[in-house]
């Protein structure tokens, strides 16, 4: 079915960081409009796509964003506007040409890629279908992952003295998404009781969790588990299990050494300590424990771990972000040609910056068998539940078997989004965590969390 563009405008929004954004509005020639803000992270691969920023000092410490409005205001909305296009692919591809560089350094990804999302919008309202029920599916249902609750922060989305950036908690064993939302909840109010007990300060970082000044990773694994265990669970997989996301690429220095709590460690000595961890304490998924440009780590890793714990590559630009690299064939060799197994997680990212559809095809269930897919919530504080990997019944519209990787937090300006709670129920949306495990292949049956009324 074919569209018409007759309005696009695009403006200079403030995320929860106070960083500035792309909001971007487009109209269809039936009236349809939609609005899509441009998601951001603190932590970048050095493998995405560009955000493209002003540089002028004098505003915003240099990253405004005044430039990328322009061009969809200019050169995009002139490209885009009064003509009939096929589909919202053909739009990427006109927007990627124009462009001409590999990255969307020229317009700036952030230009592209709010006006993916935001057309992505107003298609799917036209046809009067929800989006994640528009978008591709390949012929799979659309299920909502188990949450995980991002408690506590170090790294940097806080300023304190943690290296490892996020602590969060999974309610793997939650029959449902309403006792699941309620667990984190009640786990992170235990949390902030032990934590003042202790005397340390429950401000927030930058995701919501607790920004205490504890050092040493296994220090927060300890206080977490007391507090599952203070709200009445039990923790586990069977109850509520630990996912943390080190963002390794952060505290690790030119010659390869990784800097944690003062300790200089080398890519063997952060995996056996990843392995004392998991042994120690219920660890269930490990995103970004190595850098980006760690090869022969990752490979370790995997192998070592792999069977062990779900390991997700993010960050790790050889695993995600640019799409020339990674769908189809390209994407194998997109991990430098070392055996990804299935344990290895691509993590589908709006922070990404990619174009809808590039997000979509190239986590093909057919493109690359060896790795799965996870929804990432990261949008950088935006207040929408609707991001297209992102809020309720969307966080992975495509592909069902993502069970477990929609990290939010719930703390501060970000408690308020993602996940509708009485969605649970609806007949056409699946609990992730109703029919395979979360780290194989292998089914499990669903389980109840040990919980106290």
């Amino acid at each position: 079915m074919s569209f018409e563009i007759t309005d696009l405008a695009a403006l200079e929004i403030l995320d929860s960081r106070g960083r500035p954004t792309v909001q971007t509005t487009i109209t269809l020639s039936d009236g349809t409009t939609s609005v899509a803000g441009v998601p951001s992270g603190a932590s970048t691969g050095t493998r995405e796509a560009v955000e493209l920023r002003d540089g002028d000092t004098t505003r915003f410490g240099g990253s405004g964003v005044l430039t990328a409005v322009a061009n969809v205001n200019g050169e995009i909305a002139d490209l885009l506007r009064g003509q009939k296009w096929q589909s919202l692919e053909a739009v990427d591809k006109a927007m990627a040409a124009a462009d001409g560089t590999p990255t969307k350094a020229r317009l700036g990804a952030n230009a592209t890629v709010g006006v993916s999302m935001a057309l992505a919008r107003a298609l799917a309202a036209s046809s009067g279908q929800p989006l994640h029920a528009w978008l591709p599916g390949f012929g799979q249902p659309a299920r909502i992952p188990v949450p995980c609750f991002n408690v506590l922060n170090g790294g940097a989305h806080a300023p304190n003295a943690l290296d490892f950036q996020e602590f969060m908690i999974s309610p793997l064993g939650s029959p449902g998404i309403q006792e699941a939302v309620r667990a984190g909840a009640e786990v992170y109010a235990a949390l902030r009781k032990r934590l003042t007990a202790a005397g340390h300060a429950t401000g927030l970082g930058d995701e919501g969790g607790f920004a205490p000044e504890l050092t040493e990773p296994e220090e927060v694994l300890e206080v977490i588990v007391a507090a599952i265990t203070d709200a009445g669970y039990t923790a586990g997989r069977s109850g509520i299990a630990i996912a943390l996301d080190p963002a390794a690429s952060e505290f690790r220095d030119q010659d390869g050494i990784y800097h944690v709590s003062g300790q200089k460690l080398s890519s063997h000595d952060m995996i056996e300590r990843y392995a004392a961890m998991i042994e120690r304490y219920p660890i269930w998924s490990i995103e970004d424990g190595l850098g980006e440009s760690d090869r022969d780590g990752w490979q370790e890793m995997t192998t070592r771990l792999g069977e062990r714990v779900q390991l997700v590559g993010r960050a790790a630009g050889r695993v995600v972000r640019n799409p020339a690299r990674d769908v189809g064939e390209d994407r194998v060799r997109s991990v430098d040609g070392f055996e990804v197994r299935q344990h290895l997680r691509a993590v589908v990212d709006p922070g990404d910056r990619v174009p809808v559809l590039h997000q979509v095809a190239r986590h093909a269930p057919d493109s690359t068998p060896e790795l799965e897919d996870r929804g990432s919530r990261r949008n950088g504080g935006l207040d929408d539940r609707r991001l297209f990997v992102a809020g309720d019944r969307q966080v992975h519209p495509y592909r069902a078997t993502v069970r477990g990787y929609a990290a939010f937090g719930i703390g501060g300006h970000r408690r308020k989004r993602r996940f509708l709670i009485g969605s649970a129920g609806t007949s056409d949306v699946v609990p992730a965590w109703s029919s395979r495990s979360v780290n194989s292949a292998r089914s499990r049956p669903r389980r109840r969390m040990n919980a106290t009324s």
